[in-house]
């Protein structure tokens, strides 16, 4: 017993603290942090010369599908061209006609009247040509020389 406590003094006892655990220190290896192995080491700041994080992975190529993808592409381009664009119409007729313009005429209205088998944006460029025409403003009663199929008589 203690002098304190034999005197009636009994103070409570207090825990001795613990001894604190040595810190384990690896050698070799002091303070670095857990890196993955495909991570470089990384010394004050600085990165050893010519050596990448890492690799970048490369990923195979699947030529089957490739060369799959390749003809598909290549048969809808050539469906679409084949289907898309229509058959060509029939060449512009060599006859000609003079005609007068009509109230709301207009050079394609005139294309599908007198050559209808024809291709219009091919009558348009003829019909201005036959008559040198720059721009495509219609004056009603103006004469104009027209391509005209045989099936559509002349007026």
């Amino acid at each position: 017993m203690s002098i304190l406590a034999e005197r009636g003094h009994a103070r409570p006892a207090t825990p001795v603290p613990a001894q604190p655990r040595p810190v384990r220190v690896l050698r070799g290896r002091r303070g670095e942090v857990q890196r993955p192995p495909t991570r470089a080491r990384v010394v004050a700041g600085r990165r050893p010369a010519g050596a990448p994080c890492a690799a970048p992975r490369r990923v195979p190529v699947r030529w089957p599908w490739l060369a799959a993808l390749a003809v598909a592409s290549c048969l809808v381009v050539t469906g679409l061209g084949l289907f898309g664009g229509g058959g060509a119409g029939a060449p512009v007729p060599e006859r000609t006609a003079t005609v007068s313009v009509g109230q709301g005429d207009t050079l394609s209205s005139l294309a599908a009247r007198f050559a209808p088998d024809s291709e219009p944006g091919a009558v348009v460029a003829r019909i201005k040509e036959l008559n040198r025409l720059d721009r495509a403003v219609l004056v009603p009663g103006l004469p104009l020389t027209v391509p005209v199929a045989d099936a559509v008589p002349a007026p």
